[in-house]
């Protein structure tokens, strides 16, 4: 064994070793969408006294933790996003509405002087006069210019007494700098009058509403006239529940926001929904990987088995990434995880195939040196293959938002785990078992000493595919037009993400159609509701924007036909402003993933392999969004993370078949491009097909038990796939023929002659 082999040895057992601990000590952070909750995305805005800035934003976050912290919810979660957006989890609370009370109250906190309380508000208020509700609803109250606000808050605690425990709950409040003193004028001023009347009272008012008003001591008489309550503290009583006390403390505590802030986005997921979703996403995971192995090791024998050992070391390696980064595990990102499987398996059968090239061409002598050959000359494509989709897999990080990002993060951990597993771990394992002597007694053990079926069949047989170029460029634009057709005449269904508006999952106690559930959701007031049924049988209703109470309208609206009870297991609420923003991210992520993969098709390639490639893109991507278009399957974040891995996959797969064209050609200079061609793509199918196949069971097993997400993205993505297959081979290789054939490159420059200065005749002469 070489100094190299044996580097690469502790490096895999390191590697390894590192994996498996972390892998059983530790766990990976999931998101709200797998483990239940209440996501709300709130912007602050700018006022006519402050402009939004990083450092306003922060001190909105830090009010925000101080409210959502003094619910006492398990582990929340409160962080700025960008410029002026803040990002609230909150585990386990599955009524946005609740959620709402504290984290959706944003204007100024502020404590007044009550005036007076009425039944009715006058028709005409003076100007300046301040008239709200009554926190108890009966009347309206005449408030006095705010006194202080809740920035002179230091803390708000509910507690109990537990030596009077007929007394209940009560909230104490405590003060800071100028607030104590404040506080005791106002009080001083109130316990001046008489008890049980509005000016005894002190209103606390949050974003215009009136959250509590206590009367100052309506026991102690006038005791407190003119002193007011001293020492920094005040309590509040009122026989609260534990609830209603702590709501109010943490209202209270939370202060003031220096400026207003509102909801554009709110996602609420029951928990049901992602121990499914988990659970779907493993059993899928299992079966893919279980029919992948099977298939690798009945095709490449004993390095497949490698490989697959290699894989097993891919899932631990990735899984140990994700924790040790502490990257948020989401539902697409379930599936990125999943998915990057199968780029794990194009790296193995790229040096496969290439192993057995130079094998059986006898250009390596003995198994071992064939399987080193393998690993070299694949390097290049594995390379361009895995750059592409990282590509891609960058541009949803930067520019999705949600859970979308998690199949950013997942998928890049993913190639660069599988990068390592095909490159490290199952090289160490495949050399070393090649090696044996029962192996070189029996080469057929390897899985490297022949050709599989397929190139077999296809050197049999020769066919001259690219005779009938034009044939496959018709075919091609055919298909273009069917699914440019489908845009046009159908259109695109977008989704909330990208329109804006509500979306609702109910689960029944009693199975119910969907015209059933139309109708009744009709009933309540959206007659122009979307609903369907989704896989599991429950119900889903898309509508246009409305508010909190209004969706809870619409579950009960459907819970009355569905036996009495209806659980909402997904709620998603997106502002308008939001969804133009996603839409013109994709967009700008479509347009940007293509200048970026013709960049680098620019500079590994002549301006011809670039055109056919984009040739082959734009066939990928006009087939799912046609297909989408004209079943009506919702287009919406997944789907875009799904068109961008099509890209990254179409690239990736040109750029293989390219670079055999490039190299067969280089070895075969004086022939014509046509069979040139052939032959490469009869050298590179088997690795095409192989990859294909070996993809499709784990996208198989995640369209069937993925549910309708995960559903939708997988059959975007086997339809990129087979569509890839064809136009890697049928589409963008007769275009760079018919290109070539039109404008042929450049014969290449002489090189100069050199001068052997030690032959030449003498020093003047010229040669």
């Amino acid at each position: 064994m070489n100094r190299s082999s044996i580097v690469r040895a502790l490096l895999a057992f390191v590697v390894l070793a590192l994996s498996t601990f972390v892998v059983l000590t530790a766990k990976p952070e999931l998101g709200l969408d797998l483990r239940g909750g209440t996501q709300i995305v709130l912007e602050a805005k700018d006022t006519p006294e402050m402009k939004v800035t990083k450092d306003v934003t922060d001190n909105v976050t830090q009010v925000l933790h101080r409210r959502v912290d003094a619910l006492g919810l398990a582990e929340p979660n409160v962080t700025r996003q960008g410029e002026n957006r803040i990002i609230v989890e909150l585990p386990g609370v599955q009524d946005p509405r609740e959620a709402a009370k504290v984290v959706g109250k944003t204007a100024q906190l502020t404590f007044h002087e009550v005036l007076n309380q009425v039944a009715e508000k006058p028709a005409k208020p003076a100007k300046g006069e301040i008239w709200l509700p009554s926190d108890t609803g009966s009347g309206v109250l005449q408030l006095a210019k705010p006194a202080m606000t809740g920035q002179l808050v230091s803390g708000a605690d509910g507690m109990i007494d537990p030596q009077q425990p007929g007394q209940g709950w009560f909230v104490q409040m405590k003060f800071k700098g100028d607030g104590g003193k404040i506080w005791a004028n106002i009080t001083g001023k109130a316990a001046c009058e008489p008890v049980n009347t509005p000016k005894r009272m002190i209103a606390i008012v949050l974003d215009n509403e009136v959250i509590s008003a206590p009367q100052v001591d309506p026991d102690g008489g006038n005791q407190l006239c003119g002193t007011g309550i001293p020492g920094g503290t005040s309590t509040i009583s009122g026989r609260f529940t534990e609830a209603e006390a702590k709501d109010l403390a943490a209202l209270i505590e939370g202060g003031s926001l220096p400026v207003p802030v509102e909801i554009i986005d709110q996602r609420s997921v029951g928990p049901s929904l992602g121990k499914d979703a988990i659970q779907a996403s493993a059993e899928a995971a299992i079966i893919g990987l279980g029919l992948t192995a099977i298939f690798i090791i009945f095709v490449y024998r004993l390095v497949g088995l490698m490989a697959v050992l290699g894989l097993i070391g891919y899932a631990g390696m990735s899984y140990a990434a994700l924790t040790v980064l502490g990257a948020t595990l989401t539902l697409p990102g379930l599936a990125g995880f999943v998915l990057a499987i199968g780029m794990a398996v194009d790296a193995n059968v790229l040096v496969f195939e290439r192993a057995r090239e130079d094998h059986i061409a006898g250009r390596t002598d003995g198994l071992r040196r064939s399987l080193r050959s393998g690993f070299q000359n694949a390097l290049s494509a594995i390379a361009d293959s895995n750059i592409t989709t990282l590509l891609a897999a960058g541009l949803l990080f930067f520019l999705a938002a949600g859970p979308v990002r998690g199949f950013g993060v997942t998928l890049s951990i993913g190639v660069l785990a599988s990068l390592l597993s095909a490159l490290v771990v199952t090289r160490v394992l495949a050399e070393f078992f090649v090696s044996r002597k029962f192996v070189l007694r029996r080469p057929g053990l390897s899985g490297i000493d022949g050709h599989g079926r397929v190139r077999t069949w296809l050197e049999a047989r020769r066919p001259a595919l690219m005779n009938h170029s034009r044939r496959w460029l018709l075919i091609s634009v055919i298909v273009i037009a069917v699914g440019v057709a489908g845009v046009v005449i159908r259109g695109l269904n977008l989704g909330i993400e990208f329109t804006g508006g509500r979306l609702l999952e109910v689960s029944t106690a009693q199975p119910i159609t969907p015209d059933q559930a139309r109708a009744a959701v009709g009933e309540a007031g959206y007659p122009t509701a979307i609903v369907q049924a989704t896989d599991n049988e429950n119900i889903t209703v898309r509508t246009g924007t409305i508010s909190d109470d209004e969706a809870e309208k619409v579950r009960e609206s459907i819970a009355q036909i569905g036996g009495g009870t209806a659980e909402l297991v997904r709620n998603e609420s997106i502002g308008p402003s939001l969804g133009e923003e996603l839409r013109n991210k994709g967009l700008i992520a479509l347009g940007i993933a293509l200048l970026a993969q013709l960049a680098y098709l620019a500079a590994r390639f002549r301006w011809t392999f670039g055109a056919g490639a984009v040739l082959a893109l734009i066939q990928n991507v006009a087939v799912v969004v046609g297909v989408f278009a004209w079943t009506g399957k919702p287009v919406d974040g997944i789907f875009l993370a799904a068109i961008l891995t099509i890209i990254g996959y179409t690239v990736n797969d040109s750029v293989v078949v390219f670079d055999r064209i490039r190299e067969t050609r280089s070895a075969r200079a004086t022939e014509n491009l046509g069979p040139v061609i052939d032959t490469a793509i009869v050298n590179v199918l088997p690795r095409t097909v192989n990859t294909g196949i070996s993809t499709l069971f784990i996208l198989s097993a995640l369209l069937v038990l993925g549910g309708d997400s995960l559903g939708d993205f997988s059959l975007a993505l086997l339809l990129g796939i087979l569509v890839g297959t064809y136009s890697s081979n049928l589409t963008a290789a007769p275009l760079l023929l018919e290109l070539e054939r039109r404008y042929p490159a450049p014969p290449p420059r002489p090189k100069r002659a050199q001068v052997d200065r030690d032959a030449a005749p003498d020093r003047g002469a010229v040669v």
